[in-house]
């Protein structure tokens, strides 16, 4: 049976941070933070023979042409369960009998609980949660348009994050703090992540001593003994495929480093249509099925039961330059058939929030509402980029994080279950009203009128000449004053000061040692 989630509600009555009871903080009225879960049924927008056609050609990839494996630890597990190994090539084929058994294995809900318990979330079935963006290399905003991304800027979307209710988890760097060196970049990254929120974090499968760094750092933060680490997932990790057909070995190395530790793994390949996979999105599917399922065998083989996410991101590209598409109807499909594909398998669904436009315009959110459209219809669990994405991936806009946010509480919100009963139907105040009157100052309205709809974090609703008065101010000019004003709001979520020291000595103590090679 399904944990039922807290139902959105107005954040106003919440409790403040210390030192501000009695200033109005510009979020009061936010929903307040919850386990959102659809109302909605999934779309499914193939029949059942068609789920089953791109499950079997899937198999018939894996068993034919195969997956390349650039790693010998991979290669020796599936060596081990009597797959076909080639050592020279790195190839191996496996057949849908192993894959199958392998799938069985895995979870079907995870639950990942944070330094802070409260902000446990849970992914599968109809649970969804929503992180922000993550790792581009260049940042937005309206003041001083795009330029590389640095520690300050990461710290701000870190606190934007935890500000708002409708992110529930971090995705990583929100941008590349491009000012540190690639050797220590994870340790302060991971340190700004424990300490700045409170939420759930990823840390990047970039080889072993990144990983290996970052569940130190998590399970140090949260004040838990190894062994209370692995009872149970705590942080997360995504890998994606080198489309076609190749799981590089930094991933695969940190993936089944973060299996074998009970902790979860997003396999999400990358799959454009026309460029790096069929296309046809019959086909672009059958490849992302194949690489994603071949992954997951290796890490439920690494260890059964361990949490894995079927992660989706096939797009197409544009035919005249070759550059990615994202928020396109294909888009939208191929999230929606990837729910249809996970449920098939028993695995939570990972979609993401995209967008290909290069300025701040009505592009970006057309493109981004059509992204969320798929991710949310398909039923995705766990949605990557929901807020700040821009330019295919290449920059975060901190005033799009803010234009995110309105549109991903609006989802929360119209997920809400709708009550039909008698008081709902209000044939009282129908009555009371009758032909020739009007509803705003009937009992049913005065009784819900504070709460009975949804209150916009952005929108303007005012009349032209209101609006005009008041300076015709843009909702991207609104944006970028909210999320100032949120920014000089933030206050650090508590931390024990005994956890927070020893991730700062071990930080130090890391960086002393070098952190992680790179090859420069």
């Amino acid at each position: 049976m399904q944990q039922q989630p807290d139902k959105p509600t107005r954040q106003s009555k919440r409790k403040r941070n210390a030192g501000q009871a009695l200033t109005k903080l510009l979020l009061d009225d936010q929903l307040d933070w919850c386990q959102p879960i659809y109302a909605d049924a999934p779309v499914t927008p193939i029949d059942d023979d068609g789920v089953q056609a791109i499950h079997d050609a899937s198999m018939t990839v894996l068993e034919d042409v195969g997956v390349l494996f650039l790693n010998d630890a991979a290669l020796r597990v599936f060596d081990q369960h009597g797959c076909d190994v080639d050592w020279d090539s790195k190839r191996v084929r496996m057949d849908r009998a192993f894959v199958m058994e392998q799938l069985a294995k895995a979870p079907s809900h995870i639950t990942v609980t944070p330094r802070n318990p409260d902000r446990a979330l849970i992914f599968g079935g109809r649970y969804f949660n929503f992180g922000q963006v993550a790792s581009p290399p260049n940042v937005m905003d309206l003041d001083q348009g795009r330029r590389i991304g640095t520690r300050a800027d990461f710290q701000n979307f870190l606190k934007l994050a935890q500000a708002y209710n409708c992110i529930h988890f971090n995705c990583g760097y929100a941008v590349e703090p491009m000012d540190m060196h690639p050797s220590i970049r994870h340790l302060d990254g991971l340190f700004d992540m424990l300490t700045l929120t409170d939420k759930v974090v990823h840390a990047y499968a970039l080889g072993t001593e990144r990983i290996e760094d970052a569940m130190e750092m998590v399970r140090i933060g949260a004040g838990l003994t190894h062994e209370e680490f692995e009872e149970k997932p705590r942080m997360f990790t995504n890998i994606n495929s080198t489309s076609p057909l190749k799981h590089d070995w930094p991933m695969l190395d940190g993936a089944m480093r973060m299996a074998a530790r009970n902790q979860m793994v997003v396999v999400s390949p990358f799959t454009l249509a026309g460029a790096m996979a069929p296309v046809t999105l019959a086909g672009a599917l059958t490849l992302q099925n194949a690489e994603g399922l071949a992954a997951i065998a290796l890490l439920q083989a690494v260890r059964a039961g361990a949490p894995v996410i079927y992660g989706a991101f096939t797009s197409n590209v544009d035919m005249k330059t070759g550059a990615p598409a994202f928020g396109t109807p294909e888009f939208v499909r191929a999230m929606q058939i990837s729910g249809q594909l996970a449920r098939f398998y028993g695995l939570p669904l990972r979609a993401s929030n995209a967008n290909a436009a290069n300025a701040l315009d009505a592009q970006a959110v057309w493109e981004s509402a059509f992204s969320l459209q798929g991710s949310c219809s398909g039923g995705a669990n766990l949605i990557y980029h929901a807020a700040g994405w821009m330019e295919g991936g290449l920059s975060a806009s901190f005033e799009k994080f803010v234009i995110d946010c309105e549109m991903l509480q609006q989802i929360i919100y119209a997920q809400r279950p709708i009550t039909v009963d008698a008081s709902t139907l209000a044939l009282d105040a129908i009555a009371e009203v009758g032909p020739h009157g009007h509803f705003f100052g009937c009992d049913h309205t005065q009784q819900r009128y504070r709460d009975a709809f949804y209150t916009p974090l952005l929108s303007d609703w005012r009349n032209y000449e209101t609006w005009l008065d008041d300076g015709g101010v843009w909702a991207h000019q609104r944006a970028q004053k909210q999320y100032k004003t949120v920014l000089n709001e933030y206050v650090a979520p508590p931390m024990d000061s005994g956890h927070r020291d020893q991730l700062a000595d071990f930080v130090a103590r890391r960086k002393a040692e070098g952190g992680a090679p790179t090859d420069f």
